[in-house]
């Protein structure tokens, strides 16, 4: 009895110890509603691990509390996106644009800007780097196909709290809405690389996001959200420490599923990110076969299958024979380790005769972010030695940035990436190349510069204006290349050759494809550039009178020049349509000489520094000063108008013209208005006034003094000649004078400072033609009808309403104006 009565205390004892465990355990259960984790292979050494997405079963079980529901940490500190980034991602999560691939791409070069930016502070302080594998500036990618994850992390800078509220919450404005226009214009998704908001084309795949990130200046933090509106920001104190750096994870929809396969990731770096300047390691599964102990583990010698080829047989009795003693067999196993997917050399650093051109293609897209189908337009691979030795890779983007010259002056773009010994520097210096050259894009990597200086003193640095000249006359090489070798741009002689030489039809219509984007930028350059003046000059593109549509060149017209022509003649216009019918042009097209349209307001600008070529002046055709070819009857037209030309400059005294002169570029129009010829033209003018800060009285200064031309030969001032002549004071005559010169100052460009003047003068001319009396006027309004007809209208509305109710407006106060509120 005492024996059953001990062991039933023993019992009871184990059941109370045993209870509160188990009561532990359910109520973990029950908070955790994740499925089990199996542990997957950890790194070994053998395999190459670089110590990188550990895979220690302690680390799953901490990181499972969170990947357990796809919703925000209850204890999370809550925000709400920025307005314009809520619009972005509707944008991006309602895509039906195909290509989701490029979400990879966009995350990968963030993290190789992440790690640029630790190696740049590296070069200061080696401390920032740490010790050990947090020193190893990589970028990993780890798969997760039970729990569908996606992981890319890299060893950069790392973000701090308040970097992920203000880098993953909000976005610049200006990019947002330039991203959002081009998506509605074109609906390629593909550049979105480019506006800065890269990182938000992860949710094309993904429904969840988590960045964990570890900055040297804070402790480690977890940014998520999913993309309804929402995210949040808590301090880590469950997923494996980074050490340093950002760990982005992508909980995939169901619909990706194929960006869990080791093969697409691969295909993937591949295609986009081939020349990315850090190791891409991807936590990849290969079978490898090994020799195990046949007795040590039977089960598994029974799952293997028997050979089932008669040579197998023979193997197998060939090793039972020479090995009696150990009994072993070969059996495949999983293994993991890290497979690096960039093993490219730095496309700079290679022979240029070694590079492809779909390697330069492809390095284009990476440097450029611009993963479109077309090819650069031309670029340019050369290593300079001497004093300065450096190495340089530039390109022509194939088309023109969506902001190219909007604020040209105000602000500083630098597409170039300076690197020093093959260690990324900045991507914001813009001393490398003037600001008329910043629609190219490339990188140099110089070995003459120091590393470890501040970005103000490398600007001082002697070596850069080297640097810097040599750039640019390779620039100018390359775009003088794509013009020669253009087979549109061959001169006639030359076409025959190109014919035979068999050029292919991809360079065909290049140079101007490029002058439509970037011609704004030579003519920018010759502005700028004095000392490259004539270089750019032999690269300006225009349409003439003779081109049939085509783009000519400054060369080219020279060569057809007439024979005694000393002067280029040029025009300036708002259009090639308006300057075709230009008065100014009737005698020289007549004449067979060639005058180029310039219709690009910055062609104003432009030519008041192009004062010459090959010897040859520029004389623009609206200007005094024009001659064309000799006239022996300048003389007696001269005397034979001078009374006409005296009283018509007196009569015009109060329109401020300094001259009435006999023309010699007119045929079929009576008159014209030209200007002084270092004054500004019509056109200029007209420019000078649509500016939104432009002063009236400063621009009096500079307007031209305006000189009417008559044309001797036409019936109208033959016969305002005779009429002077019999009667000077003629009121009728004077007031025919004065309508023939406003009407020349319309037709010659310029805007009359009274409109109502010119329009009552003219109403005056239609009476006179009808033979109406100049006294004649508008008949006025009855006053006292229009009184009675408004009130029988307000009677009827009163009748129609129901029940006969009369209804009577209240009187309306006037809106206060916007200018007295504020």
């Amino acid at each position: 009895m005492r024996k059953r009565t001990l062991v039933s205390v023993l019992f009871l004892f184990s059941l109370l110890f045993l209870l509160p465990d188990q009561g532990r355990k359910l109520h973990a259960n029950a908070e955790d509603s994740s499925d089990e984790v199996s542990d997957p292979p950890k790194v070994e050494e053998k395999l190459g691990g670089h110590g990188g997405l550990s895979t220690d079963s302690d680390v799953v079980h901490r990181e499972s509390e969170s990947i357990s529901k796809k919703s925000l940490r209850s204890n999370a500190e809550k925000f709400e996106f920025q307005a314009e980034v809520s619009r972005l991602m509707d944008i991006i999560i309602n895509s039906l644009y195909s290509n989701k691939d490029i979400f990879l791409r966009e995350l990968i070069s963030n993290a190789s800007d992440a790690l640029d930016k630790i190696r740049f502070l590296a070069l200061t302080d080696k401390d920032v780097l740490g010790e050990g594998d947090t020193a190893k500036l990589e970028i990993q990618i780890k798969l997760d196909k039970a729990k569908k994850i996606l992981s890319i992390r890299d060893r950069g800078i790392g973000m701090t709290k308040e970097d992920l509220i203000k880098n993953l919450g909000t976005i610049a404005k200006s990019g947002t809405s330039a991203f959002v226009e081009k998506m509605q214009s074109s609906g390629d998704l593909n550049l979105i690389g480019q506006f800065g908001v890269g990182f938000y084309s992860a949710y094309l795949v993904a429904d969840y996001i988590e960045v964990i990130s570890k900055h040297n200046d804070d402790i480690q933090h977890v940014w998520e959200s999913k993309a309804d509106g929402k995210f949040a920001v808590s301090e880590d104190t469950w997923n494996e420490p980074l050490g340093r750096g950002t760990e982005i994870r992508l909980h995939l929809r169901d619909e990706a599923g194929e960006y869990l396969e080791e093969s697409k990731l691969k295909d993937l770096v591949k295609r986009y990110s081939e020349f990315i300047n850090f190791p891409i390691n991807l936590w990849a599964s290969k079978e490898v076969e090994t020799e195990v102990p046949a007795e040590d583990d039977e089960s598994t010698e029974e799952e293997t299958e028997t050979p089932s080829t008669e040579e197998e047989k023979e193997e197998d009795a060939e090793e039972e024979d020479s090995e009696k003693k150990q009994k072993t067999k070969k059996v495949k196993e999983t293994v993991y380790e890290w497979e690096l997917l960039n093993d490219v050399k730095a496309i700079w650093l290679r022979s240029p005769k070694e590079v492809t051109e779909e390697e330069y293609t492809k390095f284009y897209h990476s440097l450029a972010k611009d993963f479109s189908d077309e090819k650069p337009m031309a670029w340019s691979h050369f290593n300079a030695e001497g004093d300065v030795e450096f190495k340089a890779v530039l390109y022509v983007p194939p088309k023109a940035a969506h902001d190219q010259y909007e604020s040209y002056y105000n602000t500083n773009k630098a597409n170039l990436k300076l690197y020093v010994r093959r260690v990324f520097i900045s991507d914001e210096f813009d001393e490398l190349l003037p600001k008329y050259l910043s629609f190219l894009k490339g990188l140099v990597d110089s070995d003459t510069l120091p590393l470890n200086v501040s970005r103000e003193m490398l600007q001082q640095h002697s070596s850069l204006k080297t640097i810097k000249k040599k750039l640019i006359r390779k620039a100018l090489d390359m775009i003088r290349k794509l013009a020669e070798e253009d087979p549109d741009e061959v001169h006639d002689d030359d076409k025959k050759d190109v014919e035979k030489s068999g050029e292919n039809d991809e360079k065909k219509g290049q140079y101007t494809k490029f002058w439509n984007e970037f011609g704004k930028s030579i003519k920018l350059g010759i502005i700028e550039d004095a000392s490259n003046r004539n270089r750019l000059a032999k690269l300006l593109r225009f349409e003439t009178t003779k081109s049939d549509g085509k783009l000519t060149s400054l060369d080219q017209y020279i060569k057809r020049m007439k024979k005694g022509q000393k002067d280029v003649f040029y025009i300036t216009g708002s259009s090639k349509e308006q300057l075709e019918k230009s008065p100014f042009l009737e005698r020289l097209i007549k004449k067979g000489y060639e005058v180029i349209f310039f219709t690009d307001p910055v062609d104003e600008y432009l030519m008041q520094y192009l004062m010459d070529y090959e010897d040859k002046k520029f004389q623009n055709v609206s200007k005094e000063g024009l001659k064309v070819g000799k006239d022996s009857k300048v003389k007696e037209l001269k005397e034979a108008f001078k009374e006409l030309t005296k009283w018509w400059k007196e009569s015009l005294a109060s329109e401020n013209v300094d001259d009435v002169k006999i023309s010699n570029r007119l045929a079929d129009t009576p008159c014209v208005v030209v200007t002084s010829k270092f004054g500004w033209s019509a056109n200029m003018e007209r420019i000078m006034q649509s500016q939104t800060l432009s002063d009236a009285n400063k621009q009096a200064y500079m307007r031209g003094k305006r000189v009417l031309e008559i044309n001797p030969r036409h019936p109208i001032i033959k016969e305002l000649k005779e009429r002077v002549a019999s009667d000077p004071e003629d009121e009728s005559v004077k007031e025919t004078a004065q309508l023939m010169y406003q009407t020349a100052l319309i037709e010659s460009g310029f805007i009359l400072n009274d409109p109502k003047d010119f329009a009552g003068r003219i109403y005056n001319s239609v009476k006179s033609s009808l033979k109406i009396s100049p006294d004649a006027v508008a008949e006025e309004e009855v006053e006292a009808e229009e009184t009675e007809t408004s009130e029988e209208a307000t009677e009827t509305k009163s009748d129609d309403l129901p029940g006969g109710l009369n209804i009577e407006a209240e009187p309306v106060e006037e809106e206060t104006p916007i200018k007295d509120e504020l």
